[in-house]
């Protein structure tokens, strides 16, 4: 019972290894004591953690990543592979297929967060909603399929917000009301 510890009794924990590790100091001449006298003690350095234990790499017979992407109705199904960064949705090159530069600039985002501008081919295929919610859809699966090719990626990229899918969608039409929440004129006779 004795050799449990709380947390209240963290900075004695965090404390002991480093003692029992490092070794005493040899006594010095004074002359080399009295400048560390002067300065400031150090500040404790907290415990060095262990990394996560890393996921494996997910891919397919072919040396591919691949991830499903969503975002309001949109569905993207996503292919990565090293390669020279070229993005091909649908059949078409993105400047093509998103001629939007935000759109590009937003499938383009996860690249950006890892570093790895120009580093993979992407290949997908998107169904469902609009060009807005098919380019996060897009971003969303390059993001999943980016953290299944290099699973040391995933901590910035989860960082960032990429791996979670948004779930904001339009709000249904409620009766008695013109849109989900907007009321008819009033009339007041």
């Amino acid at each position: 019972m004795a050799d449990k510890k709380s947390l209240s009794d963290l900075a004695a924990l965090t404390q002991e290894p480093a003692a029992a590790e490092a070794p005493a100091p040899v006594a010095e001449t004074t002359e080399a004591a009295a400048p560390a006298a002067d300065e400031a003690p150090a500040a404790p350095q907290p415990p060095v953690q262990e990394a996560a234990p890393l996921r494996e790499q997910q891919l397919d017979k072919f040396g591919r990543a691949y991830a499903t992407g969503r975002r309001k109705d949109a569905i993207a199904r996503v292919w990565l592979k090293p390669g020279s960064g070229k993005i091909e949705i649908n059949g078409r090159e993105q400047e093509v297929y998103f001629a939007r530069p935000t759109l590009r600039l937003v499938i383009n985002q996860p690249f950006g967060v890892a570093g790895r501008e120009g580093a993979y081919d992407v290949v997908a295929t998107v169904v469902g909603g609009g060009l807005s919610g098919q380019a996060g859809a897009v971003k969303h699966g390059i993001a999943q399929a980016l953290t299944r090719y290099e699973p040391a990626l995933r901590t910035v990229v989860k960082q960032a917000g990429f791996l979670t899918r948004d779930s904001r969608a339009v709000e249904r039409k409620k009766y008695g009301r013109a849109k989900a929440r907007r009321s008819f004129q009033f009339s007041k006779r």
